[in-house]
């Protein structure tokens, strides 16, 4: 498979995490009455991994996330020469999404802007974390979530059940890390809406580059020394994802 066609999936994907989980905080969570509220976007994000990780995992691996292609490369399962194709790939994804999130929210009468599903820390974390604690939180959750990838694609994993394990994993991370910055773990998810929100929001992506980056590097260290075998390669790991590893 061409890298070009790779790209063009890890667009796609990241694509509809973006629209999927952002989309259904900025247009579900508290929708009246029927609001699906933190444990409807968490799903939400959740759901969007496990569909995309049958729909594209046997073309580019379904990453959808910088933070996961950087773990992946540190992990030897992905090669370093690909990694800027991808990560610009999911940026891109990401941007789409946020724009025609936006030009459906802002359909609404009386539409806000507010918070757009940005990440945020201090005064823009929805619980008032402080930076320290935000950092933190986005490394440890991002280096779990790259122990789960890591290990459910291991090719000595129980056969297919990665994408679940990938999915219900990415829901439960919400779970913890909504209420301290929306929940990153994700740089293309991060600057998607950033860059609509503006201000603030561009001020404070740093840390959801740098903190998950870190996260997945670590990851990529030290799930190797655990599992105490060579890495698979990265076709087999998109093939073991695409069949369900």
């Amino acid at each position: 498979m061409s890298l070009g066609r790779r790209a063009g999936a890890e667009m796609l994907g990241t694509f509809w995490l973006v629209f999927g989980g952002c989309g259904s905080a900025v247009l579900a969570a508290a929708f009246p009455n029927l609001g699906i509220g933190l444990l409807g976007v968490s799903l939400a994000f959740g759901l969007t991994v496990l569909t995309m990780a049958y729909a594209i995992g046997h073309i580019s691996g379904c990453h959808l996330n910088p933070a996961v292609s950087v773990g992946l490369v540190v992990g030897k399962r992905f090669p370093a020469s690909e990694l800027p194709a991808y990560v610009i790939a999911q940026v891109v994804g990401g941007i789409v999404a946020a724009g025609l999130l936006y030009l459906i929210a802002s359909g609404k009468p009386g539409f806000e802007m507010g918070g757009f599903a940005a990440n945020g820390f201090g005064a823009h974390s929805p619980g008032g974390y402080s930076l320290t604690a935000c950092i933190t939180a986005e490394v440890v959750l991002t280096f779990m979530f790259l122990i789960i990838i890591l290990g459910a694609t291991d090719r000595r994993a129980p056969s297919g059940f990665a994408p679940i394990a990938i999915g219900l994993g990415l829901t439960l991370i919400h779970l913890i890390g909504i209420p301290v910055t929306n929940l990153s773990v994700n740089p293309a998810r991060s600057t998607g809406p950033a860059v609509f929100v503006g201000t603030w929001a561009i001020e404070e992506l740093w840390l959801f580059w740098v903190a998950p980056l870190v996260g997945a590097a670590l990851a990529g260290v030290v799930y190797p020394a655990l599992a105490g075998e060579p890495a698979v390669e990265t076709t087999q790991v998109a093939t073991a994802a695409a069949a369900g590893r």
